[in-house]
């Protein structure tokens, strides 16, 4: 569904893209990960068809974004909402310009309104929506005429866990209807949830992609045994059970505790930023 190889983009003196290729098929959610200024939010802008890039080449389902923005759906990072519309004219406006019509339109936006929890919000004023009812507003305005990509880029930033659950389920369930899906995040247990295969993004490209099981693979877990008197003993380990055992055979006093921490994402991300910093 999206092929984007060896994006370049350049403002000025900073390089927000530098060689940044992703592919994702349909029915695959694709978390993006990378800190602030890796580029994620200017891939996105380059595949929604906001910037051109100075180099590279996007492609969504065969065709280049201009020729392609019926097949996107959008939900930015900041808030894009019209403060005097109501929830129900965004999703008709939105709807309306991918070409929805009268009962096809009647029928997804009640559908939507239902699965983001918007039914009672319909008629109100997008300025007067909490922080969370705003998100949800702004994603459901993306997801109406049932794109086949999908692009979120931070959409629970903020959120109260409402407004999570009520995404991560919508986003589940389009991605199983067949939607590509790309979702940045800064939130490392929602790709879990969600299942996500994983793109690190440092300094305008990406620096891994693959299963989170793959990824995770090689990296050391931590064993933490606690002794009688509250002394704690901890190691980093590729082998938990292992040095579990020999850390037991090895201690002479009580065993209080044991706790054994696999390796996450947050240490994923955190090896590949050491390893690929200059």
């Amino acid at each position: 569904m999206l092929v984007a190889t060896e994006l370049v983009k350049r403002y000025g003196t900073i390089q927000a893209l530098d060689g940044f290729s992703l592919n994702v098929e349909p029915g695959e959610i694709v978390g993006l990960l990378g800190h602030n200024g890796a580029g994620k939010t200017t891939f996105v802008e380059i595949v929604s068809h906001l910037v051109r890039p100075d180099g590279g080449r996007v492609t969504i389902d065969g065709r280049p974004p201009a020729a392609a923005r019926g097949e996107v759906g959008v939900a930015p990072q900041h808030i894009a909402l019209y403060p005097s519309a109501t929830v129900r004219e965004h999703l008709e406006l939105y709807g309306r310009l991918a070409g929805l019509r009268r009962a096809a339109l009647r029928a997804a936006i009640e559908e939507l309104s239902a699965v983001l929890r918007l039914a009672g919000l319909m008629e109100r004023r997008a300025g007067k929506l909490s922080g969370g009812q705003q998100r949800r507003t702004q994603a459901a305005s993306a997801l109406v005429h049932r794109p086949g990509l999908l692009l979120l880029d931070e959409p629970t930033a903020g959120a109260d866990l409402e407004t999570r659950q009520a995404m991560l389920d919508v986003v589940k369930q389009r991605a199983g209807e067949g939607a590509a899906v790309v979702y940045t995040t800064h939130y490392l247990p929602e790709l879990t949830e969600l299942q996500a295969t994983i793109a690190v993004a440092r300094e305008g490209r990406i620096i891994a992609r693959g299963a989170c099981d793959e990824l995770l693979r090689d990296l050391p877990g931590e064993v933490r045994v606690t002794l009688d008197g509250q002394e704690e003993i901890a190691v980093s380990t590729r082998e938990p059970a292992a040095t579990l055992i020999d850390l037991l055979r090895r201690v002479d006093r009580p065993v209080t505790g044991v706790d054994v921490r696999n390796p996450s994402l947050d240490d994923l991300y955190r090896s590949l930023a050491v390893h690929d910093a200059p």
